[in-house]
């Protein structure tokens, strides 16, 4: 059994409570769930790492299968908390093997039914209230070396809780969403032009014209700091070159609602939070493998979308 199964995740039935949801009206309860792990304030879900994605939906088992819940990230260690009020039973197992993450728990009431997994519950019965701590993220990165840290959650008749884990309070309107200066010295996050080995911008021609480049290169002397664009969880290491030349290095971060790859870095560290703006690593000896290229940051979103737009907000700032 393997970490792909998800979409297969118990035995354990369970339907949807017409009852409840009669007895408590939408109107009466909150309309979102509560905020699940502590550092994760608006239930930011898993993007895509080497060992899959986190959305409702992602293809599992070599695209046979469907992901069956989403995966809210958490640090290994994090307090986890109820995200409504309900009554435990558990515990659950996925893995069945005794490993690190192989625990959970299943909350009916307030019109829902889900199950968190790979958490330690402080307890698998009895009732608990929004808001009250419900136990402990376990340390998946033992098991699963370089994923994104986070909770498995699963409404028990296995629809879409996306929507549900969208905070009650949005974001302040004031929030910072412009992405960071990348690197030390260049602080608009200017993107290479076009040099002797091609050019750094979204779309630029690669493989003699028969692909496109679908990143950009942020400008970035070598041996120069390099700073995360925006808060978020860091996983890796993320190799782009297989080679082990000097710069074949990189790590990517999730969170604040992006997720983003940032290759030819050496970071600090590949697991863990990191704040928008801390020091993330240090760029790689870029002139060592491309003698006379422009150096640089290869920025790339993990869905592959054009980042250029996040990059410019950044500009003067």
């Amino acid at each position: 059994r393997t970490w792909l199964n998800f979409s297969r995740f118990s035995s354990f039935p369970c339907e949807v409570f017409t009852k409840q949801l009669d007895a408590h009206p939408p109107q009466q309860q909150h309309r979102h769930w509560a905020p699940i792990c502590s550092g994760n304030p608006t239930n930011q879900i898993r993007g895509c790492d080497r060992y899959g994605c986190g959305s409702f939906g992602a293809d599992r088992h070599g695209g046979k299968g469907k992901h069956a819940g989403v995966d809210v990230i958490c640090s290994d260690g994090a307090t986890v908390y109820a995200p409504f009020s309900g009554q435990l039973s558990g515990p659950i197992r996925f893995f069945h093997n005794g490993n690190a993450i192989d625990d959970g728990v299943q909350i009916r009431g307030s019109g829902y039914c889900v199950k968190l997994v790979c958490i330690h519950p402080f307890k698998y019965h009895g009732q608990i209230r929004r808001g009250q701590q419900l136990g402990k993220m376990l340390p998946m990165q033992k098991v699963f070396p370089g994923i994104t840290s986070h909770i498995h959650v699963e409404n028990c008749d296995h629809s879409d809780p996306t929507h549900l884990l969208t905070p009650d309070v949005p974001p302040l309107p004031q929030q910072d969403r412009r992405w960071a200066m990348v690197c030390a010295g260049n602080p608009t996050n200017e993107i290479r032009g076009c040099d002797k080995y091609g050019c750094g911008y979204y779309g630029a021609p690669r493989r003699n014209g028969k692909g496109k480049h679908r990143a950009v290169d942020v400008i970035c002397a070598d041996g120069s700091t390099v700073y995360a664009p925006f808060s978020g969880q860091l996983s890796g290491p993320v190799k782009f070159f297989h080679n082990g030349n000097a710069i074949d290095d990189g790590v990517q971060i999730s969170g604040s609602g992006f997720c983003v790859k940032l290759l030819c870095i050496h970071p600090v560290r590949y697991n863990g939070a990191i704040s928008k703006g801390q020091v993330l690593g240090r760029m790689l000896p870029m002139q060592r493998v491309f003698p006379g290229i422009t150096s640089h940051i290869h920025i790339e979103n993990c869905d592959h979308s054009d980042p250029t737009s996040n990059l410019e907000r950044g500009k003067g700032h």
